[in-house]
């Protein structure tokens, strides 16, 4: 707890200029005009740099912006947040956060930018455990922690790239296959690919752009990890919807999928790259705060016309036609068209054996 007895600038700017999320440090600078819980939530999850929206309907009306912020500061390398004008957090604002330092781990520093704590704030930090300073070389040590400011590193994508990237391990996600989730506990063994080929893993580079395009069009963890996995596994929206939380082992780095009937591959575990375990880390733990153990840890078929939304607005998108053969729009992603050579490849091949068998 920091007190900035006078109000002065020097602390206001040296916590904005601690804000450095690649070093693990957040400055939450709540909104003016609102005292509501949720309105602190998507200012904390502006400050992670997301948009403070989730897309969806949910349950009562309620964003669950609270646990979407919870699961990206426990998936992401974050481990301070600083809070300005701590003086007007209401008494639930203040233990939200409070809520948030014991869920994740989180170092969280509140500026006070008044000589004395509030009655409210001073009720809510009776439970916790917490230390008091107003001097600003401490409470710059607090900011910054044992890290100093460093700049963006050069190979940091920039701004999300207005060029698609097409990725082949997106062409069966609109596939209509139908595996189930197994009823019983499944340890599967690792993916041997037997009835279709792997997806190709991506260049680093390419694993820099999607990862960051995914941080930057959603701050829902689930759609932004069904598109991760996807790119991992090349599986289509029904079989990543049978993967439970507990199917993600983090330590592992790996991701079960269900597939009894053997549609594909049948129940196999496949590798997760580092760039993609964030998202899955953040699924995972959205999946628990807000669902529980036994509910997906994707996205529903019930939910592809937002997926897909997320996926086009990160400007990510499977193997298109050529102009010639292009079906819809100019411009519009076509989504099922590998689907679609496998239909008509099949209609062909089913055509030449009847006209042997009349033969």
């Amino acid at each position: 707890m920091v007190i900035d007895r006078h109000d002065d600038v020097i602390h206001t700017h040296t916590a904005l200029a601690a804000h450095h999320p690649p070093s693990g440090r957040i400055t939450l600078h709540p909104g003016p005009g609102t005292t509501s819980e949720t309105g602190l939530a998507h200012d904390l999850l502006a400050a992670l740099e997301k948009p403070p929206l989730l897309p969806g309907r949910f349950p009562g009306g309620r964003q669950p912006a609270w646990e979407a912020a919870t699961a990206w500061i426990t998936a992401l390398p974050v481990t301070r947040l600083i809070v300005l004008r701590a003086h007007r957090l209401t008494a639930r604002r203040a233990m939200r956060l409070l809520q948030l330092r014991t869920l994740t781990g989180i170092h969280l520093i509140l500026v006070c930018h008044r000589p004395h704590l509030p009655t409210a704030l001073h009720q809510a930090l009776q439970a916790a455990d917490h230390i008091i300073t107003t001097d600003f070389q401490t409470a710059r040590r607090h900011y910054y922690g044992a890290t100093a400011p460093v700049p963006l590193p050069a190979d940091q994508p920039g701004r999300p790239s207005s060029r698609w990237l097409t990725l082949p391990a997106l062409d069966r996600l609109v596939s209509y296959d139908s595996p189930s989730p197994c009823a019983a506990p499944c340890t599967p063994p690792p993916i041997v690919w037997r009835h279709r080929p792997p997806p190709t893993p991506l260049t680093l580079y390419a694993a820099q752009q999607v990862a960051h395009r995914l941080h930057g069009v959603t701050a829902h963890p689930r759609l932004a990890a069904t598109v991760a996995a996807a790119l991992i596994t090349g599986a289509s929206l029904q079989q990543l919807a049978t993967a439970r939380p507990r199917d993600y082992d983090d330590a592992a780095a790996t991701l079960a999928l269900h597939d009894r009937a053997r549609y594909t591959d049948g129940c196999a575990a496949y590798p997760v790259p580092p760039w993609a375990g964030v998202f899955l880390r953040a699924a995972a733990c959205f999946a628990r705060l807000v669902s529980g153990e036994d509910h997906e840890l994707f996205a529903t078929p019930g939910g592809r016309a937002l997926l897909l939304r997320v996926a086009e607005t990160a400007r990510l998108r499977p193997s298109q036609p050529p102009v010639a053969r292009r079906q819809g729009p100019a411009g519009r992603v076509e989504w099922d068209w590998r689907e679609r050579q496998e239909a008509n490849r099949y209609e062909a091949m089913l055509a030449v054996r009847t006209r042997h068998s009349r033969r």
